[in-house]
């Protein structure tokens, strides 16, 4: 059975941090992270796992465009 995925800023929300906080915590800037939640298709892979690991939620779980 599929799960539905959630969006990536959902994903943050649920991992209880900001906009700002997650952003210094993936070592990108917040614009980067606002393209990121707007067209989370633009995620490399890289960091993909790197947003799974700071959000403490399994990578297939957070929608990622794909």
């Amino acid at each position: 059975m599929l799960f539905p995925k959630i969006s990536l800023k959902a994903a943050r929300v649920n991992a209880n941090l900001t906009l700002l906080d997650a952003a210094k915590l993936l070592g990108v800037g917040k614009d980067t992270l606002i393209k990121w939640e707007r067209n989370p298709d633009r995620v490399q892979p890289r960091y993909q796992k790197r947003i799974s690991k700071v959000y403490e939620m399994p990578i297939d779980v957070i929608f990622f465009g794909i």
